[in-house]
């Protein structure tokens, strides 16, 4: 065997023991188990070593136990990982499985297990130890590991009856179901869950799950959400200062003498479309995603400060990190509220600065530039404003402050392109922040904006879009940029743009198509004919985009004609039969659109059989496409009844006649 394929083995199997060697406070759960298991594969370390200084070739037959062992330490860091990192619940439900043998995902948890243990053994036993120049220390030392591992072999702690009876009765009902009371209390203090924080990780710890899973979380997970949720509720309702710190009590009443939000959801059940799919808590900032999903405001942008790109709730990549204020879930929230006689819950009031005196000082000396006449000044201070917007929100805060909205939107129409692309970026920076926005349309920005889109460099157009989109979040805003000509310059990038153009340019559209009056607008500039060209590019990556457009315009008169002169029905069916499950769903909604009052494309479609796809759909797609499917599989028998009806009423009228 090879030197290098030997050091590489040795190297890694060195790697993994190090890496496990980080891995500590387990859950209470499985600290005993996982704390045994971590500290003899440690023992392993100093075996590798000598193996990696062996001079003499290994043989084939250890060089293969010692490839089986790696992928064998590779499983077993997984596990500790989850014993250190995962969920109370799961990690419980699975100890108990291995304990009382149960056949529900019995061999998942048993290679999760057991299976780990009996692996290394099988692979440290494969090493020929006798042909290898390894000291009798070390021999000794395997020796005692592998004794070890046999002992543990099988063998797992006393159970706690009372905790698996909780659990299982718990865990085979339905969420409909109620629960005792005196269970769920047990169960939050043997699990340790009796803080909201601790739940809070929790579920994001079961999210988590759900996304290494490709979210395909099975059952067993969300029976778990479903008791999380059980356990949830209990905390709050049974002991609203569940957040306070021990030995502290919850805030006094306010000055009116009303009970704290936290206390005034006592007893009352909380729909759950206004609880956050993450945290579970009713929520005071609903957000809304690109996949359509909505979550609290500070849960999902922690969660997408972790580096996800996934939407939590549907596993779908999203193609935009904007979040976009569910203002009507917001005042559904505020009217639950209301009419339960409890307080709303409170959103953070507008945001202040904490920027420092001398950041402060600093961004008021680049305001002055900003005003000079020195083309170089005014480029190289919109260039550092820029920068300093995009770093933190403290910072967009104060520079929106101390007045640089006015001054970058002047500097929107400078002669000098690059102070026009700094100026447009630096918008798109400050509008992350929401109470920027409207300062930013009220300043008169659009128009400049607008421009840039036409004229600027394409990295300043692509700026330009993104601005628009982010501005557009505001319902009134997306009147203003439609009618000041944003629609067709947004339409021509979508065009002829770079792939992050395209993208700026089809985000940007779409939420200014959600506003009726600028369907036309967009169907006038044309886009139908770009939409039709990006859905049908062998190897595009637009196709989800151009999609979800054509399907909020195909609502439209003018955009329900276009799409039906664009021979789109044969490209949708397409998209119905092997579509992912979003274009799927979007396209079915085009064609109910398209075949409603004109049955020359419900022939056509017949035609090109999307019958069968349709049906596929009926059963295996998601609840919208679902919908979809069963309103254009309905047009199609009621239109199949008629013309048969028709045609016996012909051939009667015939024989009547003869």
């Amino acid at each position: 065997m090879a030197d290098v394929g030997k050091i590489g083995v040795i190297l890694k199997l060195i790697d993994i023991v190090n890496e496990i060697s980080v891995i500590s406070d387990y859950r209470s759960t499985v600290r005993k188990q996982f704390f045994n298991l971590s500290r003899r594969l440690k023992l392993l370390n100093p075996l590798f070593e000598e193996i990696r200084d062996v001079k003499e070739a290994v043989p084939d037959e250890s060089f293969r136990s010692l490839v089986s062992l790696m992928e064998a330490l590779e499983s077993a860091k997984e596990l500790l990982r989850l014993g250190s990192e995962g969920s109370k619940i799961y990690l419980r439900l699975m100890l108990l499985l291995i304990v009382f043998g149960c056949a529900l995902e019995k061999e998942e948890i048993m290679k999760k297990y057991q299976e780990v243990t009996e692996r290394l053994e099988k692979d440290l036993e494969g090493i020929s130890f006798e042909k290898l120049d390894i000291s009798d220390e070390v021999k000794e030392q395997v020796a005692l590991v592998l004794a070890q591992f046999r002992r543990a072999k099988g063998r797992t702690d006393a159970p706690d009856v009372e905790l698996s009876e909780d659990l299982s009765s718990l865990y085979d009902k339905g969420s409909d179901v109620a629960a005792d009371p005196s269970v769920l209390k047990r169960l939050i203090e043997k699990l340790q869950l009796t803080r909201i924080n601790d739940l809070t990780h929790e579920s994001i710890t079961l999210h988590e799950m759900v996304t290494a899973s490709d979210g395909d979380p099975g059952e067993n997970i969300e029976k778990m959400s479903m008791l999380l949720k059980l356990i949830k509720d209990f905390v709050q309702t049974d002991n609203p200062s569940a957040d306070s710190p021990p030995g502290e009590t919850s805030a006094p009443p306010n000055s009116n003498n009303q009970e704290t939000s936290s206390k005034s959801y006592k007893n009352i059940l909380i729909p759950d479309d206004f609880r956050c799919p993450i945290s579970l808590e009713l929520m005071k900032d609903p957000v809304i995603v690109s996949t359509g999903q909505t979550y609290e405001r500070t849960c999902i942008e922690k969660w997408l400060e972790a580096g996800h790109k996934t939407c939590p709730k549907t596993q779908q990549n999203l193609t935009s990190t904007v979040l976009i204020p569910n203002y009507v879930l917001r005042s559904l929230i505020a009217q639950w509220c209301e009419a339960n006689g409890i307080d709303p819950p409170q959103r953070a009031g507008r945001p202040t600065s904490a920027c420092t005196p001398a950041e402060r000082s600093l961004i008021n000396v680049l305001l002055t530039k900003l005003k000079s006449v020195s083309p170089d000044d005014q480029r190289t201070a919109a260039g550092e404003i820029r920068l300093l917007a995009k770093r933190n929100a403290d910072n967009r805060v104060a520079i929106a402050e101390a007045g640089a909205i006015p001054l970058l939107t002047h500097l929107l129409t400078a002669p000098d392109s690059r102070t026009q692309e700094h100026a447009v970026t630096a918008l798109l920076n400050l509008s992350i922040c929401e109470d920027n926005k409207g300062s930013i349309v009220s300043s008169g920005a659009v128009p400049g904006i607008v421009q840039v889109l036409k004229k600027g460099s394409m990295e300043a157009r692509e700026n330009a879009a993104a601005t628009l989109f982010s501005l557009s979040v505001i319902d009134e805003n997306k009147v203003t940029i439609g009618s000041l000509g944003a629609i067709p310059p947004l339409v021509l990038l979508l065009s002829e743009g770079t792939q992050r153009g395209k993208k700026d340019a089809a985000t940007a559209l779409f939420n200014l198509c959600i506003y009726q009056g600028n369907k036309g607008r967009a169907v006038r500039a044309g886009v139908i004919t770009t939409l039709m060209e990006l859905l049908t590019e062998p190897q595009g990556g637009m196709k989800d985009e151009a999609l979800a457009i054509l399907a909020i315009l195909s609502s439209h008169p003018e955009g329900k004609v276009a799409i039906g002169k664009s021979d789109a029905v044969r490209v949708l069916v397409e998209f119905i039969g092997s579509g992912s499950p979003r274009n799927k769903e979007n396209a079915a909604a085009v064609l109910v659109h398209l075949c409603s009052g004109d049955n020359k494309y419900l022939v056509e479609a017949q035609e090109l059989g999307v019958m069968g796809v349709l049906v596929d759909l009926l059963h295996h797609g998601t609840d919208r496409g679902k919908r979809k499917a069963a309103q254009l599989l309905e047009k199609i028998t009621r239109y199949t009844e008629q013309q048969k009806l028709s045609q016996t009423l012909s051939q009667a009228i015939a024989e009547s006649e003869e």
